[in-house]
């Protein structure tokens, strides 16, 4: 499989940019024209895969997945890098009649970026062929970074550095994301006097430097790289294989930066049973209003309880749209967008706690609503739901607890962090400061 740019295919260009392989999309991050990379296809599951998926296991399912997109690795080393990777259980849990947890939380730092990363940088090890150490830079509005920090954590021939926005994260964040500053580590966090905007303005504008680029040997770890987006089409695969039910399951995913939401509908593309999204926001509604008026009108990021989500221009709209080369009436068919404020995810926290027994973080409290609201408006009356919970409640405990009443239990994962003395690195939100600590 070749890879090839987002900008290369939207924009004509006198010296387009060439295909490029799976292990030069992954090391190289952005494109060399500033796009972002995607296969030159999507190649479909066979009928007599998808008759069998019931039965396979998550590795057999990761392996599966990655096979077609990665020509360096064969079936036996992608198993053995996602048994590595995924230790962790991915369940379907019903809620409620009809309607699905998919539980993405149970990895080291209890979000679903766990998946990604730790696929990337395992990928990245295997790979790895130089002689100068990798720089991963990345932007963070919350869990990314703690992800990424864990997945690289004393990964050879890597260095770290993650910027995240100052007084924008839940203190369990920031707790994960700098738990390694105050180590002989490989791994720095770096709190931004800005916004998660700045912090990925600021990324974009070192890797579009071609001196600071090369000089740090710089690569990426947000969803922006297609080596963490490609391993998230797995969970979507995996939970249509546990339904096994006849009709396409409705997927609602909290949205930010349109990753993970785009994995969904890449697995859509290559044959599994998948039937619409639910593109679900908070008050950064770009996509969500793109839908309903046509226009994507990127703007300012807006602080919300679902600081994960705060993202107001989001990276992966252009892949979006070259999955769909553009056409915005076939991006309605597969995908409904759905808005929600900081009052309602409240109120869903403490409705579904009282009623179902079963407590939701914010970014997942979004995702049910998106559901519900998707199923209450008429469109989907047979087909089961899922709704992806992608963080542990724990991790914003200081939004759920004054909801629900009473104290969280906090996994070992989070005890531990909380109980490391914090470090924080804080920086100016320019460009300058970027470089001083690539430097």
């Amino acid at each position: 499989m070749r890879f090839v740019t987002t900008k290369s295919l939207r924009e004509p260009q006198t010296q387009p940019t060439p295909a490029v392989s799976f292990g030069f999309a992954l090391f190289e991050g952005i494109g060399l024209d500033g796009g972002l990379y995607v296969p030159e296809s999507i190649p479909r599951w066979r009928p007599e895969e998808l008759a069998r998926l019931s039965s396979m296991t998550l590795a057999d399912i990761g392996a599966r997945v990655l096979q077609p997109f990665v020509d360096e690795l064969d079936y036996d080393a992608l198993l053995s890098i996602v048994q590595d990777a995924l230790s962790f259980p991915i369940p379907l849990v019903e809620v409620e009649s009809g309607i699905y947890a998919l539980e993405l939380f149970h990895g080291p730092t209890l979000a679903f970026k766990d998946v990604g990363a730790r696929m990337m940088a395992r990928l990245m090890a295997a790979l790895f062929r130089g002689d100068h150490p990798l720089t991963i830079l990345v932007a963070t509005s919350g869990d990314t970074g703690s992800a990424v920090a864990h997945a690289f954590h004393e990964v050879p021939h890597t260095r770290v550095a993650i910027l995240y926005p100052k007084g924008r994260v839940s203190p369990t964040q920031e707790a994960q994301l700098t738990m390694f500053n105050s180590e002989a580590t490989n791994v720095r966090a770096y709190a931004a006097a800005g916004s998660f905007d700045d912090c990925q303005r600021l990324t974009k504008a070192a890797f579009a430097d071609p001196v600071l680029s090369r000089k740090a040997n710089l690569t990426s770890a947000n969803s922006i790289n297609i080596g963490r987006l490609l391993p998230q089409m797995i969970y979507y695969v995996h939970a249509s294989g546990q339904l096994a039910a006849p009709a396409p399951p409705v997927f609602s995913t909290p949205s930010g930066n349109f990753g993970n939401l785009t994995a969904g509908l890449m697995a859509k593309r290559s044959g599994v049973n998948i039937g619409r999204f639910v593109a679900a926001t908070n008050a950064n509604d770009v996509v969500p209003a793109y839908l309903a008026t046509g226009r994507f009108e990127p703007r300012p990021s807006i602080h919300t309880v679902a600081n994960a989500m705060d993202v107001g221009n989001p990276s992966n709209f252009d892949r979006l749209l070259w999955l769909y080369r553009g056409d915005l009436d076939a991006i309605r068919r597969d995908v409904t967008g759905s808005r929600h404020d900081d009052d309602e995810v409240r109120a869903t926290i403490q409705k579904v706690y009282e009623e179902r027994g079963y407590l939701l973080d914010p970014h997942s409290a979004i995702a049910y609503m998106g559901l519900k609201s998707y199923v209450v408006s008429g469109f989907s009356r047979t087909s089961p739901g899922v709704f992806l919970a992608t963080a542990h409640p724990a991790k914003f405990a200081e939004v759920v607890e004054p909801v629900i009443g009473r104290a969280i239990p906090k996994p070992q994962p989070l005890v531990d962090a909380l109980a490391t003395n914090r470090k924080v690195l804080e920086i100016d939100a320019t460009f300058n400061a970027v470089k001083s600590v690539l430097g």
